[in-house]
């Protein structure tokens, strides 16, 4: 564990902004000196409850303070884009909620801006730093799965949108907030997650399908102005000849969904409940896992395992150098561009390829 520690800001004190914030309160290393919100007895009241040094309106005013270095994002999907890059040209590091951004143009301008800034841009997609992900990942590296050829992301709500299903604000269903649904909001963990353990392989065919067909209440409706889809489904030709398959849903009429799942020549796995999957001669092999040992293992035999708890701790160990960043931001944007392929896809009724998908990709950004 490192002793150094480094100043945070944070934009947006929402629920997402206060997640992050005891996210880093819970960090030895870290340290909250400046917060930025809309809404002024707010902020004020979050900034008294938390100890917090300052607080301000304007988050530009926030950027100015030369003491902090390092920034989360926690707003709406449409304004990732212009505080991040605004925060980048401060010279300060920065960890943007998930999605990227509201598109993909967006997204792919926020990674141009950070390079040219020399400075380190995360998103935050928790499923990375899960026990599970980490024993696939040692899994794979160590020859598990043979060549992989084979991958599904799902994830499951039976009725949990936002806002109309009683959770949430109806910003989190407005194209012109959030830019999309179950898509932006879920799928970017399990479509991210299972890039990240193929290696990030680039998209090269997508073809998809979206829904919004499960009744809702009619007066939560009517005052979320709901226009984002609670269910879609895709196809994508991955780069290296892997094929994979998505379902994400906010509403459905059943129990369950299988979880995510990687298969190759050789082995498979599956994410939750997590397994190791295999064969030798005529046996059919389902091994299970002390992830308790493993993950006491990384913390007490490997070096800097604290640095892979969290979104949150990562980012911070990365800004001080003492591991490489895992380029979340990539992973973020291929998995932007999978889902902006999958709206492209149902727009034209048919298989889209992903220069088309970037050839078209349109600024959802607002101004701020």
């Amino acid at each position: 564990m490192s002793k150094e520690i480094t100043n945070v800001g944070i934009i947006g004190v929402g629920q997402i902004g206060k997640v992050h914030l005891e996210g880093y309160l819970s960090m030895p290393n870290a340290k909250v000196t400046a917060i930025a919100g809309r809404d002024p007895q707010k902020t004020e009241s979050v900034a008294n409850q938390y100890n917090i040094p300052y607080w301000t309106t304007d988050f530009r005013a926030l950027l100015d303070k030369k003491e902090v270095q390092a920034i989360s994002v926690c707003l709406h999907n449409n304004l990732h884009m212009p505080v991040t890059i605004a925060a980048l040209k401060t010279g300060k590091h920065v960890i943007s909620e998930k999605p990227i951004a509201g598109s993909y143009c967006d997204g792919a301008r926020m990674i141009e801006v950070a390079k040219q800034e020399k400075k380190q841009l995360s998103v935050q997609i928790a499923d990375l730093f899960s026990r599970e992900t980490k024993a696939a990942m040692m899994a794979i590296e160590n020859g598990w799965l043979g060549t992989p050829y084979l991958a599904h992301s799902s994830g499951f709500r039976r009725r949990g949108r936002p806002y109309v299903d009683g959770y949430g604000t109806p910003s989190f269903v407005q194209k012109a907030s959030a830019s999309g649904g179950a898509l932006f909001d879920m799928g970017i963990y399990h479509i991210a997650n299972v890039l990240y353990l193929l290696g990030n392989p680039m998209p090269q065919r997508i073809s998809g399908r979206t829904f919004q067909r499960t009744e809702m209440d009619a007066t939560r409706r009517a005052i979320s102005n709901f226009d984002v889809e609670e269910v879609a489904v895709g196809l994508i030709n991955l780069e290296n000849n892997i094929a994979l398959s998505l379902i994400e849903t906010w509403a459905m009429h059943l129990d369950m969904l299988e979880g995510s799942y990687i298969t190759g020549t050789d082995g498979g796995i599956r994410l939750r409940p997590f397994g190791l999957f295999r064969s030798l001669a005529d046996m059919d092999i389902d091994a299970t896992t002390n992830l308790d040992g493993f993950d006491y293992r990384i913390h007490n035999v490997r070096e800097n395992g604290d640095a892979y708890d969290s979104p949150l701790a990562h980012f911070i160990a990365a800004a001080q150098g003492r591991v490489p960043l895992i380029p979340t931001a990539e992973i973020a944007l291929n998995t932007m561009l999978i889902s902006e392929g999958i709206y492209l896809s149902q727009k034209l009724g048919r298989e889209i390829t992903a220069t088309e998908v970037i050839e078209t990709s349109i600024s959802s950004s607002q101004e701020v």
